[in-house]
């Protein structure tokens, strides 16, 4: 039978030191460059509380604090609005500070995203737990975690998400073995491979940046040795967990995405998803489209690309 432990904490990886975005993630995370307005880690952590996980665990490291601050109140800030008597701002402000009881934990060195998990494993314990990488933004609309939640209920094990690429594409990401299950969106896992190449790929299933793992992953982290890039990887460990019985936590289980996802770890990606949240903007569109419009007809018209 599966282990119904609720999933109620959500660990968010966000260590890495952004330099696809030098020089501008120099004094600034990476992790708080905008989409419009908001940084995209907000997106994040909005995510998880609206799939039910209000208790999440930030792994950052000595350059992050900046990520704290945004999750904090800020007092001094919020009596300036409070005495120009601007509502929408205030509540903006509060919108972070409100949003979930957040909790910090530094990772000490780069070592990896598996390295980033296991340093949650005092806050998480014994429990069953949500990662989102920072990286990956899936649209609000489209409730890829909680359904990886439904399915962590149904079938135990660990899960995670997975999206079809073009083949050209899977030598950029964990590349997954599945075999189908009796759900239409859910796979059975059963191997995984890190960054293949299109020879090495068992299929065009990447791993998008979501998880639902069980807690047996920290004993597996704990003894996986660094493998591509030199780092413990997340992949190596559920790999090891697929072949492992359902009673020792063993088990991991796909969940077919076909929604709308936004990749904000290069820049060309961070840029699209910037004009698209625009262009769905009520308060941006309107004036937005039209510029975007001309602006395009006239690099068209002068040759440009």
């Amino acid at each position: 039978m599966a282990d119904i432990t609720p999933v109620l904490k959500a660990v968010v990886p966000a260590a890495g030191l952004g330099t696809r975005f030098l020089p501008a993630t120099k004094a600034t995370p990476k992790e708080m460059l905008p989409i419009v307005d908001k940084p995209a880690i907000q997106y994040v952590v909005e995510e998880a509380v609206d799939a039910g996980l209000s208790d999440v665990l930030m792994v950052t490291g000595r350059s992050k604090r900046s990520i704290e601050d945004h999750f904090d109140r800020a007092y001094e800030l919020e009596e300036a609005l409070r005495a120009k008597g601007d509502a929408e701002r205030l509540d903006a402000v509060h919108e972070s500070s409100d949003l979930a009881i957040m909790h910090y934990v530094r990772q000490g060195e780069p070592r990896g995203l598996g390295h980033a998990v296991h340093c949650a494993r005092q806050h998480v314990g014994h429990e069953p737990f949500a990662v989102l990488l920072g990286d990956d933004m899936i649209d609000a609309r489209d409730k890829l975690l909680r359904r990886m939640i439904e399915v962590r209920n149904q079938f135990g094990g660990s899960v995670i998400a997975l999206m079809e690429v073009e083949p050209d594409q899977v030598s950029a990401y964990g590349c997954a073995a599945i075999e189908p299950t009796d759900e239409d969106d859910v796979v059975r896992i059963s191997d995984l491979v890190e960054k293949p190449s299109i020879e090495e790929a068992p299929s065009n299933w990447i791993i998008i940046g979501r998880y639902v793992c069980d807690p047996a992953v920290f004993d597996v982290l704990e003894k996986t040795p660094p493998g591509r890039g030199g780092e413990i990887q997340l992949t190596d460990a559920l790999r090891t967990l697929a072949d492992m019985p359902a009673e020792q936590g063993g088990g991991v289980y796909g969940v077919k995405f076909r929604g709308r996802r936004y990749d904000t770890g290069n820049k060309l990606e961070y840029l699209r998803t910037v004009v698209q949240f625009a262009a769905e903007r009520p308060d941006l569109a309107p004036e937005f489209m039209p510029w975007l419009r001309e602006f395009v007809r006239d690099q068209d018209a002068s040759g440009e690309s």
